[in-house]
């Protein structure tokens, strides 16, 4: 994307809230997910897509619990052929879900081949599905996979009455990233009610330390193919390298810093230094996580570029470019930089405050996933000032648990669902090699009915978006193989489903 049209981007969802709000990495996510669902929007939704609620349990494991939450979900029935078309289901991750969910990018596009019924679900705990009382530590143990899971399956045989869909109409799971996870999950513990499922971008193996993350980010930065190269990737480690150095000096270079890097506040403590560097960070994840995709404000072509153009300024200078069109980009003011801030809104127990899902989330990694980034691997070009133990400390900070619990957690979470061999058939694992969380994903075939698939030069969740004229061709291709799978195993499902056959 060029530059010129990037200084358009509208501000979306950054313009509603306070800088202080969520990591840049996130923000980022959120953009290109807006960006994203807004593609080609016109006046309103399609007439066929409508809002639903469903009243779930808020501990699905102890019917002595009469507590309950109500949980949304969005239907399109514009393609819907009864009785024997397939349901598709697309499961929520650690966001909110909106009724593009249910009719752009897959498995909306893919319906009308198969007049196909779409429903969304959206995630306990995120969007408009948190349960009354809020987000206290109390009300979160009802948050995790298994409770996700068995709303899933609840919603699942429900819908099936509200909507009289039969027996014989398979229910294909689709979600991206965590919800990716899901997708493969519900398939895994639930085979009888989930046929198949596509599962994009799924980290299924859960890891305290992703230092692999980074590792991939340093690669891309560095792979032609992509825009990028050995000499980016080396200037935007010098780049960090010089900020890092700088930052240790006295008081007036770091007010420097300051204006430079436009940080919003005063960088004298050293856990606000740390904040400006991870924040930073998140921005150069970000160009490469969501490389290519509408929404994002840069690629890693178009980073590499204002790096090395600037580099007579100093490693620095290419940086600063960035910085500026991305905060432009996000309607920012300015680089969120006090720890205290970050901090304290972790501790936010409003659902209004938290309806953006950041508190949710990292406790689900703090009681289930880890996936703390860090910058072990020697190729990473960042600072290596944030460490996992720093990150595990904020586990202990925001909701009491030692860095041993998080570890145990993160252990059973692999010996419950398999890590990477989760032992599911029907899923189809799909990933792109630019995507950093693909290292956590299922890359190649576990079996003749567990298809992997990984797409060169392609980025996170690439294949659920709207196709685009630019998508490059290992993406199309990818979604003509996607296509060609679910055909195999919607004609198997036409011969087994409603006899005494295998599910």
């Amino acid at each position: 994307m060029a530059p010129a049209a990037l200084l358009l981007a509208p501000l979306l969802l950054a313009s509603l809230r306070d800088v202080s709000a969520g990591s840049l990495l996130s923000r980022l996510r959120d953009h290109v997910r807006e960006a994203q669902a807004g593609l080609g929007r016109s006046p309103g939704e399609p007439s066929s897509v409508t809002e639903g609620w469903l009243w779930q349990p808020l501990d699905p494991f102890n019917s002595s619990d009469g507590r309950s939450f109500r949980q949304r979900y969005w239907v399109n029935v514009g393609h819907w052929r009864p009785p024997r078309a397939p349901v598709f289901l697309h499961i929520g991750g650690e966001g909110s879900l909106g009724p593009s969910s249910v009719w752009k990018g897959h498995p909306g596009t893919l319906a009308a081949s198969w007049g196909a019924l779409v429903i969304s679900l959206e995630h306990r705990f995120y969007g408009q599905s948190i349960p009354p009382r809020g987000l206290d530590g109390a009300q979160l143990r009802f948050l995790s996979s298994r409770h996700a899971l068995a709303d899933v399956a609840s919603a699942r045989l429900r819908l099936s009455g509200i909507y009289n869909i039969s027996a014989s109409s398979p229910w294909i799971a689709f979600g991206g990233s965590y919800a990716g996870s899901l997708a493969a999950w519900a398939r895994l513990k639930y085979p009888h009610l989930i046929w198949a499922a596509v599962a994009s971008s799924a980290p299924v193996q859960a890891q305290l330390d992703f230092s692999g993350y980074n590792w991939v980010v340093s690669r891309s930065l560095a792979d032609p193919q992509v825009g990028g190269s050995p000499k980016c990737q080396r200037a935007v480690a010098q780049a960090f390298s010089e900020l890092d150095d700088r930052l240790s000096e006295g008081g007036e270079t770091r007010a420097v810093v300051q204006a430079e890097v436009r940080a919003c506040g005063s960088l004298e403590a050293p856990e606000d230094q740390a904040e400006l560097l991870e924040q930073l960070e998140g921005l150069v994840e970000g160009v490469v996580q969501y490389d290519q995709q509408v929404g994002a404000p840069l690629d890693v072509r178009g980073l590499c570029h204002l790096v090395l153009a600037n580099q007579s300024r100093g490693p620095l200078s290419g940086l600063q470019d960035a910085i500026q069109l991305v905060l432009q980009t996000l309607g920012l003011p300015c680089l969120p930089s006090s720890k205290a801030a970050a901090l304290a809104e972790l501790k936010d127990t409003n659902p209004q405050a938290a309806s953006l899902g950041y508190r949710q989330w990292f406790y689900q990694t703090c009681t289930e996933f880890g996936y703390y980034i860090t910058c072990k691997d020697p190729s990473c070009p960042f600072s290596r000032r944030k460490t996992l133990s720093d990150q595990l400390q904020l586990c202990a900070q925001v909701f009491g648990l030692s860095p041993t619990s998080v570890a145990q957690a993160v252990n059973w979470t692999n010996t419950y669902y398999g890590g990477w061999s989760p032992g599911a058939t029907r899923v189809f694992f799909v990933n792109g090699d630019i995507d950093p969380w693909h290292v956590l994903s299922v890359l190649q075939a576990l079996g003749p009915s567990e298809p992997a698939m990984l797409m060169r030069g392609t980025s996170h969740c690439s294949d659920m978006a709207p196709p685009q004229p630019s998508d490059p061709p290992s993406l199309y291709l990818g979604r003509q193989r996607i296509v060609q799978q679910l055909k195999i195993w919607l004609q198997e499902a036409k011969v087994n489903l409603g006899s005494p056959g295998d599910q």
